[in-house]
């Protein structure tokens, strides 16, 4: 049968027929000569899923703005999305999510192998048989009433050699407007899908909303995700951390690159070179503002540019160098605090054309979060009249999601097949104390250990106590798709392929005095020590060898025209040996939870930590 009889193959002696089908297709045919094999792959697996979950329609997405505008529409008649003032904020909607459905679900989210070492301990994880009886008995007859959607998708630009397709079926039309702009999605993935004979299959329904039937399935052994019971943006953004995460870390080990949680920005001096940096942040650690970073009014003739925001997939390239791209087309933000003064690029970048999650609205109908400067809410993220003593005005999670065109310093770039080369790489993390403002490390697999020894403060992105500090290697810890030891030898193994990698560093935004003030300025400010980091890969700015890695001293660092007393710029580049040995062997502690899996290397370079910390080395 061919995909031309599409409507017929899904309601072909499947328990489909009488369903109204809607097939929402390109009017000129694909170009693609092998589509109609491919794509009755996929109709074979919507005919099937269909049949589990009763839908009372399909529809095939195509991707177009018509679509998307007719959609939005609906959702907009059907009273689950608001329409924002016209005037002051054009084109933009308010969603409101279950207020038990705000946030990540950790303790719910398992990846399923075969044996539960590839898992490892810093994955829930759950037998793939077993897993699949769970979500299977979910799912039967779950949409029935409700009309299924099936969304070919991309991850990343879509003639890039290191992009990766998926599908995902969901019940949500909140879901594929937002999949519209976080990916590119429709017509153009389907005929992707059809060059690589391969795609990541994605299953989501709502469900009833109900916590206590809300699971997050993957399994990366055979490239599939199932998500039930949840609409937020995390658990139900299929291709979002479900596969640009935690299936595609998979799928990059065995294919010989990384898929990580990081941004891509592009630093430009006033000679006009460029250098690209990934960093990794968790959430609500500044990786939005980072990623939009305005030069302060000092650093005239600089310009930062925004590859992306969220999650990097890195390439060793043909010249031994690491290349990146950004899956994404789209940016899924943490909105509270963003105003002009804060992150202006982002804050222009939502003034149009966005989705809002769980945001105020003022009298007026204007968007509003903590951190707004001006306006007033009256109606809390919950839709009841703003009362302070129900909690914040917005969710403390609340979310915006906007093409990533629109912001000011998009880079074209981000739609380059081949990706762009990167010079450094960094990570960070909330830290009041300990942790110096930044250091390099001394070398590639120091750098892991650096990596793997990232720990930050929690905050609302995921559920549970927030403010307790947790070991977050990579800020991977929510989203690698397999054991963290083998993980780690994958990094190691990376980078051994590279002829020249990026210098690694650590960067600590967030370290306090005793009275609890912030001690660096952060924001437009960070520039100046991603410069010292910059002039580092060129070979240029001077260094102290500290017991910890390479820093700046004081002196290195430019901190002209910045009101920094100069006993904070000292506390900022402190390091204690005290404190960081008690730092390693915590480290080493948490290594040990991996027991033989760890790579004997990464054990060698926790040893020579100790030692240059030890109190019997800084005795004296």
């Amino acid at each position: 049968m061919l995909c031309g009889d599409l409507p017929a193959l899904l309601s072909s002696s499947h328990g489909l027929s009488g369903f109204r089908i809607i097939i929402i297709m390109a009017t000129a045919p694909l170009q693609v000569t092998t589509i109609e094999e491919l794509s009755c792959e996929v109709a074979a697996w919507v005919r099937q899923t269909a049949a589990l979950t009763q839908p009372a329609k399909i529809v095939w997405c195509d991707g177009s703005e018509d679509e998307f505008r007719r959609l939005r529409q609906h959702l907009v008649d059907a009273k689950e999305l608001i329409p924002l003032n016209a005037a002051t904020n054009p084109d933009c909607v308010l969603y409101r999510s279950a207020p038990s459905d705000v946030a990540r679900v950790e303790h719910l989210t398992f990846v399923c192998t075969s044996a539960p070492e590839d898992a490892g301990p810093n994955n829930h994880w759950m037998e793939p048989r077993e897993a699949h009886r769970k979500m299977d008995a979910l799912f039967r007859g779950c949409m029935k009433g409700r009309t299924l959607y099936v969304v070919p998708y991309c991850m990343g630009p879509i003639e890039s050699p290191y992009s990766r397709c998926g599908v995902e079926i969901t019940d949500s039309p909140y879901v594929v407007l937002n999949m519209k702009i976080m990916t590119r999605m429709g017509r153009m993935a389907l005929e992707r899908i059809a060059q690589d004979k391969t795609f990541v299959k994605g299953l989501h329904s709502t469900g009833e909303l109900d916590p206590e039937r809300r699971f997050i399935m993957h399994f990366p052994e055979e490239l599939s995700i199932k998500s039930f019971g949840s609409g937020y943006g995390g658990n139900a953004l299929l291709g979002k951390k479900c596969h640009a995460l935690r299936i595609a870390s998979w799928q990059a080990r065995s294919e010989g690159w990384l898929a990580e949680h990081m941004l891509i920005v592009g630093i430009e001096n006033p000679r006009g070179e460029v250098h690209y940096i990934a960093c990794a942040f968790p959430s609500a650690c500044g990786k939005t503002n980072l990623a939009m970073l305005i030069p302060p009014a000092s650093y005239a003739g600089w310009k930062v540019w925004t590859i992306g925001d969220d999650i990097a997939w890195l390439h060793p390239g043909p010249d031994g160098r690491l290349y990146a791209i950004n899956p994404e087309a789209g940016y899924f933000g943490v909105v509270p605090g963003t105003n002009p003064q804060t992150n202006r690029n982002a804050y222009e970048t939502i003034r149009s054309h966005t989705i809002f999650t769980n945001v105020a609205l003022t009298a007026d109908n204007q968007p509003w979060w903590e951190g707004l400067k001006e306006g007033k809410p009256v109606i809390d993220w919950q839709g009841r009249p703003y009362d302070p003593a129900n909690g914040p005005a917005a969710h403390p999670n609340s979310r915006f999601t906007v093409a990533a065109e629109q912001n000011p310093s998009f880079s074209k770039l981000a739609d380059a097949p081949m990706g762009v080369p990167i010079s450094a790489l960094v990570f960070g993390g909330r830290r009041r104390t300990l942790a110096p403002l930044v250091m390099q490390a001394r070398n590639w697999a120091h750098g892991v250990l650096v990596g793997a020894g990232v720990a930050s403060e929690t905050t609302a992105a995921a559920t549970g106590a927030v403010g307790v500090v947790r070991r977050d290697p990579m800020a991977m810890k929510p989203f690698a798709g397999y054991n963290f030891a083998d993980y780690w030898a994958h990094w190691l193994e990376v980078g051994a392929k590279l002829n020249a990698p990026p210098q690694i560093f650590h960067v600590n935004w967030f370290r306090r005095d005793a009275a609890g003030h912030f001690l660096w300025p952060g924001f437009s400010e960070n520039l100046r020590v991603l410069r010292w980091m910059i002039e580092r890969c060129e070979g240029k700015a001077h260094a102290v060898e500290t017991p910890i890695g390479f820093m700046p001293a004081a002196a290195d660092l430019d901190t002209s025209g910045l009101d920094l007393a100069p006993k904070n710029l000292d506390a900022l580049l402190s390091v204690d040996p005290v404190l960081w040995h008690q730092e390693f062997t915590e480290i080493g502690t948490y290594l040990d939870e991996y027991g033989a899996r760890i790579p004997a290397a990464l054990r060698q370079e926790l040893a020579g930590a100790l030692q240059r910390v030890s109190p019997q080395k800084n005795s004296g």
